[in-house]
């Protein structure tokens, strides 16, 4: 399951748009509508992060030292 940010958009001039998280599977169709308040939404794109653990590729270039 993924964690998705959608912003709703605004319908009348300065009004603001709203930003909420939704966890869908990633097969699941983006939302068209906010599930609270009917309102039109597009999916965002956001950048992810990254987690390694062990050895990194970098220190493995690096000659043991004895």
């Amino acid at each position: 399951m993924a964690t998705y940010l959608y912003e709703t958009i605004p319908q009348k001039p300065r009004q603001k748009p709203r930003q909420f998280e939704v966890v869908q599977k990633m097969s699941d169709p983006p939302l068209e509508r906010c599930p609270e308040t009917g309102e039109p939404v597009r999916r965002l794109i956001t950048g992810g992060s990254i987690i390694t653990r062990g050895t990194s590729i970098l220190s493995m270039n690096k000659p043991r030292r004895r």
